[in-house]
């Protein structure tokens, strides 16, 4: 078979920008030098790893327990440099595919599975964070009836003078970005890939884009010379030197006073480029990046929303969503290991009432603050029955509820110390208008109609109960 070697030059075809080519995919590998100079050397990749990284870490967790096992709990996280250990480990698995945050306890027998029943009070030593550079994964477990079906058996360490084998059980494992197959046949056999390999042609496009606007600002105003019989007179040395002599001086002429002196023969022109457009042009690009990063354009870039009624608010709280979901679909899972090994290092047992929440990333404004406090106070008023004497949830009860939901959301700063000062609701005597007030309430109600029937109200003894009623 011969083929011709005719190429068509105003549509392309047949040369390599064929214009009907179709888009094709391989697999995509980066080596860690190329990771590690996109990181260093190109702003978008290392928003596009660190954010996602920062946001999961930068508000942390609200623990639930008793006020003396959280002051516990989070010092002991102090302690550990708990948050910024996660935070450096969850960087790295972003930016290398995988990384592990080693649970130093101390134990000699690294090879054995973690127990977190064996930990005392300070049975957390140190925490060690590890990249996929720093470890490598060894054999992957293929025991269907084992919780690490799948996942590497153990991970080996080159140490000082030996190699140290790690059960998977001593890592808090968090991978980059994760591969749809085995990761026993995986290029890096037992991690996932960075989050930059698939996002790595967006940026790359965004980053030539800006960069080719840079030289076309460079290029916005060109000056054109017409010299008579210049082509001809180039083969001379002589002419050349002169040349470049002759309109070195005319532009230092010109920069003084704006003044350029040529020959009559000669023509002068000036050519402007036109740059109107260029920043939609860059834009574009960078949604695209912010697309494939899986981060709003906002958040991204540092702006303000743009456009008419354009608050963001929906691309953010989306945003937020997701690095929600990758704290509770991800973080906590990987964590659980080591939290039972962080509760029985701050309180020297485990209460199972203790656990946390992940909290809200979302940060309101002083009104907001101030409008759920008015909603809050204006919800107790009604379920206390204010105005009818009528109590929905008892008053104590409902005073407890409240300073937990006071002192959670930070309205009234030093609220728990005043109530540790001053004791809560219950505590306290009702004073002598408090119980006026209730035997005028009472007294009210006393044969007042109700549908058809008539109640009879009579106060309870001092201690027995407020407000209770007989029909």
């Amino acid at each position: 078979m011969y083929n011709d070697s005719l190429t068509s030059l105003t549509s392309q075809m047949g040369t390599e920008r064929d214009k009907a080519a179709t888009v094709f995919y391989t697999h995509p590998v980066m080596t860690d030098d190329q990771i590690v100079a996109a990181y260093r050397s190109s702003w978008l990749p290392r928003k596009i790893v660190d954010i996602p990284a920062l946001d999961a870490c930068r508000k942390w967790r609200n623990w639930q327990a008793e006020d003396d096992q959280i002051e516990l709990i989070e010092a002991e996280e102090k302690r550990l440099n708990l948050k910024g250990k996660i935070l450096e480990t969850f960087t790295k698995a972003r930016l290398f595919g995988g990384a592990g945050l080693y649970i130093g306890t101390g134990d000699g027998n690294l090879s054995a599975p973690l127990e977190p029943e064996s930990i005392g009070k300070g049975g957390l030593k140190y925490l060690t964070v590890l990249s996929r550079q720093d470890m490598s994964a060894g054999e992957i477990s293929q025991d269907v009836l084992s919780e690490y079906h799948g996942w590497p058996t153990y991970y080996e360490v080159t140490g000082a003078a030996q190699m140290v084998r790690i059960h998977p059980s001593r890592l808090v494992l968090f991978i980059g970005a994760k591969q749809p197959h085995s990761l026993a046949t995986t290029f890096n056999q037992g991690w996932g890939d960075s989050v930059l390999t698939s996002t790595l042609n967006a940026i790359h496009n965004a980053d030539s884009t800006s960069r080719n606007i840079a030289s076309i600002i460079f290029e916005a105003k060109v000056d054109v010379i017409r010299i008579p019989n210049f082509m001809a007179s180039l083969g001379s040395a002589e002419y050349r030197s002169k040349l470049l002599e002759r309109y070195t001086l005319a532009n230092m002429a010109k920069g003084i006073n704006g003044t350029l002196l040529l020959d009559k023969e000669e023509e002068y022109e000036t050519k402007s480029a036109t740059l109107a457009g260029l920043t939609d042009i860059l834009m574009a690009f960078m949604q695209v990046v912010s697309g494939a990063a899986d981060i709003p354009v906002t958040r991204l870039l540092g702006q303000s929303p743009a456009g008419m009624n354009s608050t963001g608010t929906s691309d953010m709280k989306n945003y937020h969503d997701r690095i929600q979901s990758m704290q509770e679909l991800e973080m906590t899972p990987a964590m659980a290991r080591l939290d039972e090994c962080l509760i029985r290092s701050a309180t020297g047992t485990r209460d199972q009432d203790i656990h946390y929440t992940w909290a809200p990333l979302e940060q309101m404004s002083e009104k907001e603050r101030a409008d759920i406090f008015k909603m809050k106070a204006d919800a107790a008023r009604a379920l206390i029955g204010s105005t009818s004497g009528q109590e929905i949830i008892p008053r104590d009860a409902l005073s407890d509820a409240m300073v937990n939901s006071l002192i959670e959301d930070g309205s009234l700063p030093g609220l728990e110390a005043a109530i540790d000062e001053y004791g809560k609701l219950s505590e306290q005597e009702p004073s002598e208008e408090e119980l006026a007030a209730s035997a005028a309430a009472a007294e009210s109600q006393r044969g007042a109609p109700v549908g058809g029937a008539t109640f009879r109200g009579r106060e309870k003894a001092k201690g027995e109960g407020r407000g209770t009623q007989n029909v």
